[in-house]
């Protein structure tokens, strides 16, 4: 199926690595030219390289990074088509084992440049009528346990997804949201190397992932976003879609 992305000009934050990458590399796929938005050049910019794609280095927990990643993009290309905020990192930041300034540089890492992202890359995607995929997180619907400053933040961006949709229906701007559950990337690895018995936590995990006992593949999600993105969803508009493997929803005797 032609998605009808070809040329469309796609940001995609947190693309150097795992679900972003994935994205990337689906848009690429379908004949778009993506932008990655990423502190990490070492992944980031081969990356970019071997898609015909555009890399951009930026620490995008100020808002003024993230107009200047926004500007860039428009002097280079002259137009943004989409934008997939994706960017953000489980960092256990709870209410016992963290406080108050820590939370709130959560918050930055994980939920402030979604919003300033969109926000200055909004006249953009007025002129094209374009559309926002918002990548959550499953924590923020089932809670996870130490971790309040990214279960909140990814619980907002399922907020502002329904917000933005409300908010832009005069431009034709479509927004929509991913929530992930248990997918394997470069930062789950990292995860899991600091338990005990790796090996045994992940069986534990993939034995309670209904649909096959298994890790939700990046590129699912990859292909869920571009198909948001492309003209087949026109009509869809403040959705939050869960790929899990049926993880969050069906009946636990299922496992």
């Amino acid at each position: 199926m032609d998605l009808g992305l070809a040329e469309r000009v796609v940001v995609v934050t947190g693309g150097a690595k795992g679900i972003g990458a994935a994205i990337v590399r689906a848009l690429a796929a379908e004949r778009a030219v993506p932008v990655i938005v990423d502190r990490d050049a070492a992944h980031g910019a081969p990356i970019a390289t071997d898609v015909g794609g555009m890399f951009i280095e930026a620490e995008l927990t100020t808002a003024g990074a993230c107009r200047a990643a926004v500007d860039e993009v428009s002097r280079v290309h002259g137009r943004i088509d989409a934008l997939v905020n994706n960017a953000g990192v489980n960092d256990s930041v709870g209410l016992e084992r963290g406080d108050p300034e820590r939370y709130r540089e959560s918050l930055r890492k994980n939920l402030h440049h979604y919003y300033d992202m969109a926000h200055y890359a909004l006249p953009q995607l007025k002129a094209a009528r374009g559309a926002i995929v918002n990548i959550a997180s499953k924590t923020a619907v089932t809670g996870q346990g130490n971790t309040s400053g990214y279960a909140s933040a990814k619980g907002a961006i399922l907020g502002l997804t329904r917000e933005w949709a409300a908010e832009l229906l005069p431009h034709g701007i479509r927004v929509n949201a991913i929530l992930p559950a248990e997918v394997m990337t470069p930062l789950y690895e990292q995860w899991l190397a600091t338990l005990p018995d790796p090996k045994a936590k992940l069986a534990d995990i993939i034995a309670h992932i209904p649909l096959e006992h298994r890790m939700t593949r990046a590129e699912e999600i990859a292909s869920a976003a571009c198909w948001l993105l492309s003209s087949q969803a026109g009509h869809i508009t403040g959705q939050h879609w869960y790929i899990d493997g049926g993880y969050v929803h069906l009946d636990r005797a299922l496992t």
